[in-house]
């Protein structure tokens, strides 16, 4: 079977780039996408995955979504490939010519439903406030429509299945994302609290700030960037403009620098709003490390409380509570962290997603 994995675009590396590259060289299959970061890619050490990109993205949201949803809508390989999956936002605009089909969905687009109203009370005035809410009505309309295009729908997590059912009525199965456990070993606490995320808003990176600011004996390494085009560079700009003299932001690091900040933290801290699943806490749990997430979303699947780490309130009290009371006794955590990654291992993953593609 040949098939190929619809990507809406390679820029700021997270965990869904991470996750289509990895099953694009285990399929084998081809990557689809638009905007191609080879830098990204090399750093990741998938240089031997084949990308075909239908094209640039306008730089500009949401002209970047509408431009990336065209593309796909007018691509066709129908004829190229056997099977087809679609990863992301905008990919599954692909869907209608392009069967059998799944969509590997990491959440629908938030900014079109439950957080429809946040995103247009962020706009900075009136003006900005209509188009947005234009935008979200009309593009909103042909997600549903793409979406009853979809032979099959597989979620990532509890969390996502349930969002999928509330805001597209399509029933889904849970197939969660994989750890490459082997690829993660454990070296020292080597005294600094590792972030790992891309720098958006929904990752309340500012009250990790608020955290360590207030523990001037502890240290915080965030590794983590974003894509042009993306809505996150004001947010980012004013982290930069307040940024605690004990925190570090090291921006996009190769796979060979994560890796060793994984193998010399202390501990791993996540604090984004309602994580859709969060694979970083399984990467920090491969490595030995404790967790310290805020308790919502994704995080309630994989960490499990006071054995692998602590799930708290986002608060700023709470979280201090929890890094404190860590830091005295990491050591503690280690073995239980590393028994729990092992149950989302890749090989795991794999044979889950091969049974659901019938192959």
């Amino acid at each position: 079977m040949k098939a190929a994995i619809f990507l809406d675009y390679i820029g700021a590396i997270g965990g869904g780039e991470r996750v289509a590259l990895m099953l694009a060289r285990a399929l084998p299959a081809d990557i689809i996408t638009t905007d191609v970061s080879p830098e990204a890619v090399q750093r990741l050490g998938y240089g031997d995955v084949r990308i075909r990109s239908l094209g640039k993205t306008v730089k500009l949201p949401p002209f970047k979504q509408i431009s990336a949803s065209l593309l796909f809508a007018a691509c066709d390989f129908s004829q190229e490939y056997d099977f087809f999956i679609f990863s992301g936002n905008w990919s599954h605009y692909a869907a209608e010519k392009h069967h059998p089909n799944l969509w590997y969905c990491y959440t629908p687009v938030r900014a079109f439903y439950d957080l429809r109203e946040a995103m247009i009370a962020r706009q900075p005035n009136a003006a900005m406030k209509i188009l947005a809410a234009s935008w979200i009505r009309a593009h909103s309309w042909f997600d549903q429509r793409s979406v009853r295009n979809l032979d099959r729908v597989v979620a990532i997590s509890e969390t996502v299945r349930r969002r999928i059912k509330d805001f597209h009525g399509r029933s889904s199965e849970v197939i969660y994302p994989p750890v490459d456990t082997k690829r993660f070993q454990f070296k020292e606490y080597g005294g600094f609290w590792l972030s790992v995320n891309r720098i958006y808003p929904e990752k309340r990176i500012d009250l990790q700030f608020e955290v360590f600011r207030e523990l001037p004996e502890e240290r915080l390494v965030v590794v983590g960037g974003y894509a042009e085009g993306d809505h996150a560079a004001k947010y980012y700009e004013k982290l930069v403009k307040n940024l605690p003299s004990n925190v570090e932001m090291r921006g996009a690091v190769s796979e060979e620098e994560l890796m060793e900040l994984y193998e010399k933290c202390t501990g791993l801290i996540c604090t984004a709003q309602d994580e859709d699943f969060g694979l970083t806490p399984l990467e920090a749990m491969a490595s030995g490390k404790p967790v310290v997430a805020v308790n919502e979303g994704g995080f309630k699947e994989t960490v499990v409380q006071g054995r692998t780490g602590q799930l708290v309130e986002a608060n700023r009290d709470d979280l201090m509570r929890a890094i404190t009371e860590i830091s005295k006794d990491p050591q503690q955590y280690k073995d239980a962290c590393k028994k729990r990654a092992a149950d989302f291992d890749t090989s795991i993953f794999l044979e889950k997603m091969k049974k659901t593609m019938q192959i």
